[in-house]
């Protein structure tokens, strides 16, 4: 059973897991995502920041963040950042446990809806967007107009 946990962007675990996401990032783009992060963007009310343990060890990630761009028709917008299940953990279903717990606790501070940024090179997270209801949406943010880049929002 995955234990999440809300932690600071800068804890140690959230930070290994981030350079484990980056290496990702590496191996699928040739480079790391270099979209400006501040650890203070993750604490509420404006942002959560989740990790996610399966018998104490850190397997999974996920974030959201208050956007200034009202997006969807809608005034309080958040971006998903930093969704990632570790290859040893993963197809057991915790990226969607991440998802429903970011939503939820997005909800509760008001959040109207969920936006996010990914690329082609992540066709399996496309259509997990997909399955939970993400729909395409223009571009926005630091990778807006790139040609990989795919934008989807959701609202809550």
């Amino acid at each position: 059973m995955l234990e999440l946990r809300r932690l600071g962007y800068d804890h140690p675990d959230a930070q290994a897991l981030t350079s484990r996401l980056q290496a990702f990032y590496t191996e699928r783009y040739g480079g790391g995502d270099d979209d400006p992060t501040d650890p203070a963007q993750f604490v509420l009310p404006d942002g959560v920041f989740l990790v996610g343990y399966l018998d104490e060890v850190p397997v999974a990630t996920g974030a959201w963040r208050v956007v200034g761009e009202d997006r969807l028709g809608t005034t309080r917008t958040a971006e998903l950042k930093r969704m990632h299940v570790v290859p040893e953990a993963q197809r057991r279903g915790f990226a969607g446990e991440v998802l429903l717990a970011l939503e939820e606790s997005a909800r509760e501070a008001g959040i109207e809806a969920l936006i996010l940024s990914t690329g082609l090179g992540q066709p399996e997270a496309i259509a997990f967007y997909g399955r939970h209801g993400y729909e395409p949406i223009e571009g926005f943010g630091h990778y807006a107009g790139m040609p990989l880049n795919r934008c989807f929002g959701k609202r809550l």
